[in-house]
């Protein structure tokens, strides 16, 4: 099966996952991760890419981001991966790529789809527990978190990331700093639904679309690309539903 080109819209949010070359760890402690966020921070920057979210278990990264042109965020995601992946290298005395291929994404809908997966990344804060085999952790209620490791620390008290950008959903949850941080806080301990946080990887890493029926039928208008995988099995002959 040809492989799809990659589904970006200037101004939406994007659900990116980019995965360590065969499931191998792509962060060997927080030096690794603190080098990943200055990297991140100068490219999108760079780009004028919103980065509103991340996560960086051992084997992945995670990344919560709206980019002002498709271009853009391609460009972050390689000036990124170059700066980094020598980084690395060096440190490390490791040599050639880090990542399982290209860097996979999901447009994401405005509103609860935003949230829910601002609520999957900042949900994985604690990032010792077992994942999903390929070196990912899932949704858990979640541990106090390690800055280092995800930006909840960013909308919880532990300290404020200039750079990293909250979505107006989040500014809903309350009048006040105060407000949002108790709030968010309680979305967080609640954590994800094991069947959504599912549902939104598997989006990301097949480069389909988060959102409602209504938000797919828009964006269907607007491409000639699938935006959800296709039914599994034959399709039905004319002759079957005649």
């Amino acid at each position: 099966m040809a492989r799809l080109p990659r589904l970006v819209l200037p101004g939406r949010a994007h659900y990116i996952i980019q995965r360590g070359h065969s499931g191998g760890p792509v962060f060997a402690d927080d030096v690794d991760r603190r080098a990943f966020l200055d990297a991140l921070r100068e490219a999108s920057a760079a780009q004028r890419v919103a980065v509103h979210a991340y996560a960086l278990p051992a084997g992945e990264v995670q990344l919560l981001a709206t980019p002002p042109s498709a271009a853009a965020l391609s460009a972050t995601m390689q000036a990124l991966g170059r700066r980094y992946v020598g980084a690395y290298n060096r440190r490390h005395g490791h040599s050639g790529t880090l990542w399982d291929g290209r860097f996979r994404c999901a447009v994401v809908e405005s509103g609860a789809p935003v949230l829910g997966v601002l609520r999957l990344i900042d949900g994985l804060a604690d990032l010792e527990a077992p994942g999903d085999g390929h070196g990912a952790q899932m949704a858990k209620p979640m541990a106090e978190p390690r800055p280092a490791w995800s930006s909840a620390g960013h909308r919880l008290g532990a300290g404020r990331l200039p750079w990293l950008l909250d979505p107006p959903e989040l500014w809903r949850l309350g009048n006040t700093p105060f407000e949002r941080e108790a709030a968010w806080r309680a979305l967080l301990l609640q954590g994800l639904p094991a069947a959504q946080a599912a549902t939104c990887r598997g989006a990301a890493l097949g480069g389909w679309a988060i959102g409602s029926p209504a938000f797919l039928q828009t964006l269907a208008a607007d491409t000639a690309r699938p935006l959800q995988p296709r039914p599994r099995g034959r399709p039905k002959s004319k002759a079957a539903v005649a």
